[in-house]
C-alpha cells in the first residue's frame, strides 16, 4: 500500500499541473473507483464539472483537491485514497491508454493547457469522492500543501472523511509530545501503534519496520514500556526515513505504484529490513527474519530487535 512517501510524490507531481486548473469533463470507466462518493457517479460528475482546483493537499496517506465551485455554499474537495495499487498519472490528451484506467478528469490549465488527470486502481481498493471540508480540530491547517493556500480560505480545512486522521510525522504542527501521550497508554505493540492512522499517520508496514530496525526496538515490544528518550529516537528515525524515501520517489517493489509521469521510486535500494528476509543484517550481519503479523509481515533483525520488558 502506498504510504507517506509516495502519497507526497504523488502530491508534489499533481499540485503544479492541477492547481488554478478547471474540470472540463470527466470520463468514468469504472463506477467502483467512486463507491465512496455515496450520491453516485452522476452527482460525481455534475458536481466537479466546472469546478476549479484550488490546491493539492495531503495528510498523510489522504490527499484531496479544495473547489471553488459557482454557487456553493458548503466547501467541498475532491477527496483520493491510492488504496493498495492506486495511481494518478498526468497526461496529454490523446496520449497511449493506460491499462486499469478507472476514472479520467479533463482540465484545462490558466494558459489553456489541456491535461488528463487520470486514476488507475488494479485492486479497486482506492478511491474518488467529493467530500465535504470542515474546520481542524485545532484550527490549523488540514494538512501539507507545500506553502500552496497559506492564507486562503480553505487552508485550515480538512475533507470530513479524513479528519479522524492524526497528524503525520511531516506535517509542520506534528506534535510528538501528543502522540507520546498517546504511547504511554497504549499496552500493544510499538508498531501495531505506528501504524494506527489516529496516533500518527501516513506510516505503514515499510516504514514502520524500517524505523523499527533503525531504533533497535522489536515490533512487539509494547508501546508504554519504551522510554521518552527511546520513542524521542524512534520519532526521529520516522521523520528521517520519511524525508528520504520522499527525496527518493517513494518505495516500487511492482507496478502498482508509480509517480504522475508512471516512473518508479527508488527507495527500496536503500531499505535494511523491509523485504530482506534471509538477507544479512546491515549493522550486525545476522539474517533478517520475517513473521506473520496482523495478516502482513515483520521484518526485524533476531539480535538487534531483541524484546525487551523495558526499552
Amino acid at each position: 500500500m502506498p504510504e507517506l512517501p509516495e502519497v507526497e510524490t504523488v502530491r508534489a507531481g499533481l499540485a503544479p499541473a492541477l492547481t488554478n486548473a478547471t474540470v472540463k469533463a470527466i470520463d468514468i470507466l469504472d463506477v467502483r473507483s467512486l463507491k465512496r462518493h455515496l450520491a453516485g457517479p452522476k452527482d460525481f460528475v455534475k458536481t466537479l464539472v466546472g469546478a476549479k482546483i484550488l490546491g493539492v493537499v495531503r495528510r498523510g496517506k489522504f490527499l484531496w483537491l479544495p473547489l471553488e465551485i459557482d454557487g456553493q455554499t458548503q466547501p467541498l474537495a475532491l477527496v483520493g485514497h491510492l488504496g493498495m495499487s492506486g495511481q494518478m498519472l498526468l497526461r496529454k490528451p490523446g496520449a497511449a491508454e493506460d491499462k486499469l484506467t478507472r476514472v479520467v478528469i479533463h482540465a484545462e490549465t490558466p494558459r489553456g493547457k489541456q491535461i488528463e488527470f487520470r486514476f488507475i486502481d488494479q485492486r479497486i481498493f482506492g478511491s474518488l469522492a467529493i467530500d465535504d471540508l470542515v474546520g481542524t480540530s485545532d484550527g490549523k491547517p488540514g494538512g501539507f500543501s507545500d506553502g500552496v493556500g497559506v492564507g486562503k480560505w480553505w487552508q485550515n480545512l480538512i475533507p470530513k472523511s479524513a479528519a479522524h486522521i492524526a497528524r503525520d510525522p511531516l506535517d509542520p504542527d506534528f506534535d510528538s509530545g501528543q502522540v507520546w501521550e498517546k504511547f504511554k497508554k497504549k499496552a500493544s505493540g510499538v508498531k501495531r501503534v505506528l501504524l494506527d492512522q489516529q496516533v500518527l499517520s501516513g506510516v505503514g508496514n515499510i516504514y514502520a519496520d524500517e524505523a523499527l530496525w533503525e531504533s533497535k526496538l522489536h515490533y512487539d515490544q509494547p508501546a508504554n514500556s519504551i522510554s521518552s528518550a527511546t520513542f524521542k529516537n524512534l520519532i526521529s528515525a520516522i521523520q528521517k526515513i520519511l524525508k528520504d524515501a520522499v527525496a527518493q520517489g517513494g518505495t516500487s517493489f511492482d507496478e502498482q505504484y508509480k509517480n504522475v509521469n508512471g516512473e518508479s521510486g527508488y527507495f527500496d535500494v536503500s531499505l535494511n529490513a523491509y523485504g530482506m528476509t534471509n538477507q544479512p543484517c546491515p549493522r550486525c550481519g545476522t539474517a533478517i527474519k520475517r513473521e506473520s503479523w496482523m495478516n502482513r509481515g515483520s521484518h526485524f533483525c533476531p539480535k538487534c530487535q531483541k524484546a525487551r520488558t523495558r526499552a
